[in-house]
């Protein structure tokens, strides 16, 4: 099986080899037909911290590195 691969936005960058990335996705409602947004953070390992705030990045699915970490960031 293949691995997702999401493309998001860094808010945050505080912590040490961790960034915390929105995804954002738009998907038609089944009744209303009416476009709907949703987001969602995830927390990615960037192993250089050289990714800051306001960078667009892919993460990828990966290995667990922490309780919350399992993805890691590809490509800027």
């Amino acid at each position: 099986m293949t691995k997702k691969i999401l493309k998001g936005t860094v808010v945050k960058d505080k912590n040490n080899k961790t960034i915390i990335v929105l995804v954002k996705r738009k998907y038609s409602h089944p009744f209303f037909s009416k476009v709907i947004t949703s987001s969602k953070k995830y927390h990615a390992h960037d192993e250089n911290n050289k990714f800051k705030i306001g960078d667009n990045v892919q993460i990828i699915e990966s290995k667990p590195f922490s309780k919350k970490k399992k993805w890691e960031v590809v490509i800027k």
